[in-house]
């Protein structure tokens, strides 16, 4: 497989400006939080996987079955702190005995006992999920240009970072955001796969392994991202596949074996504590537009609204909207929005929004190459202006 080329020209430079925007935003909410027990809770149970699972029988952690979450947040909160243990561990033994600092320390104890110890404990704790966010929002910038050009690219960017419910998902220790990255890598992964089996077989390997992988990955943060995710893999592939459709499960199939061990190495292959991902009832789910309406209701959203309803007029009133780059995300938007989990709790609704931003920016692009162009253009700038504002604004409650 030879690497793509990067170009990293003009339009690459200002979605790099949007990105250090958004990683300011989080950095400064970063900045002005406090240590929370939740976040020394994540901190605790991450730690525990890398460096000791309980012994206790049926258990992976001391933390019990942690509530129905995946495992992936917890790994991603524990790996920077367990990483810096080990090096300053590793460090001291590099010393006389008469000289090291931490033989008898807490540095060998819980992430509370060692706070005095180990140091940027918090920037350490947010920093993974801030890097999450923004790789989401390069994936979302990529497919967006890749779809609609430059402007449609940008459009769905500048909404992604100056959305509050990006912001504070991004800086706190959480399963939303790695479940929000991976069900959007997930399905434009699967849509990758069907156009890239119309051409040769020495081209399928290298992205049903990253298929895989992605599924994988979605599955220990969210059993249920991967179930929805896997579902519209299937119908995606069906119909973009055309005549490989006879491959589409087989791949789908291999995918989800590969995934499953993924998942079953997340849990450090313990059989026990991974039985828990059948019987936890993590995947239940029901019907129900709190989410919806926590969103669509509030103020801090106003221009993002106000895109998605002229959205939704433009696609029911324009054919040129009409079409698969712009239903697909919609159809995505439609389907996460009315979710609710009913043994955990998680947030459905916020794994649409980059599909909802990529609709969006889609519907947005198609209106900028008509007649109307400078009427739109105008639109979309007062749009991302008022957006922008609105969520500096909201920075400060969102630290609290």
């Amino acid at each position: 497989m030879k690497l793509p080329r990067i170009k990293f020209g003009r339009p690459q430079q200002w979605a790099a400006l949007l990105l250090l925007v958004f990683l300011a935003e989080c950095l400064w909410v970063v900045g002005r939080q406090q240590l929370s027990q939740q976040d020394y809770r994540y901190a605790e149970c991450g730690r525990e996987m890398w460096e000791r699972p309980s012994p206790l029988a049926g258990y992976f952690t001391t933390c019990g079955n942690l509530n129905g979450d995946g495992t992936f947040a917890y790994r991603v909160a524990g790996l920077p702190l367990t990483v810096q243990r080990l090096a300053m561990l590793g460090a001291d033994k590099l010393r006389k005995p008469e000289n090291r600092l931490y033989a008898q320390s807490s540095l060998n104890g819980s992430t509370w006992e060692a706070r005095h110890e180990l140091f940027s404990v918090k920037y350490l704790l947010h920093l993974p999920f801030i890097f999450f966010a923004i790789w989401l929002g390069g994936g979302l910038w990529w497919v967006c240009r890749r779809l609609f050009g430059n402007e449609g690219g940008f459009f769905a960017l500048g909404l992604y970072c100056f959305c509050p419910a990006i912001v504070r998902s991004a800086v706190t220790p959480n399963n939303e955001v790695l479940a929000m990255w991976g069900l959007y890598g997930l399905v434009y992964t699967a849509m990758g796969v069907a156009h890239a089996m119309q051409g040769p077989r020495s081209k399928w390997r290298p992205r049903i392994a990253l298929l895989t992988l992605a599924l994988g990955l979605t599955a220990a943060a969210h059993l249920l991202a991967a179930i929805i995710g896997f579902a519209m893999a299937v119908v995606w592939m069906m119909y973009l596949a055309q005549r490989r459709r006879s491959y589409v499960m087989q791949i789908l199939v291999f995918s989800a074996i590969g995934a499953l061990a993924i998942l079953f190495a997340s849990y450090a292959f313990r059989p026990a504590p991974f039985s828990y991902v059948f019987t936890g009832g993590g995947a239940r789910f029901w019907f129900a537009l709190d989410g919806a309406k926590r969103f669509f209701l509030s103020t801090a959203n106003a221009p993002i609204i106000v895109a998605t309803l002229v959205s939704l007029l433009l696609y029911i009133s324009t054919r040129r909207c009409r079409y698969f780059g712009n239903t697909a995300p919609l159809v995505m938007v439609l389907l996460l929005f009315p979710l609710v989990t009913t043994q955990t709790i998680s947030q459905p609704w916020l794994w649409a929004l980059p599909f909802l931003f990529t609709f969006v920016g889609g519907v947005f692009a198609d209106v900028l190459e008509m007649r109307q162009r400078k009427m739109f253009l105008a639109l979309s700038g007062a749009i991302l202006l008022m957006q922008f504002i609105l969520c500096l604004s909201l920075l400060p409650e969102i630290a609290r």
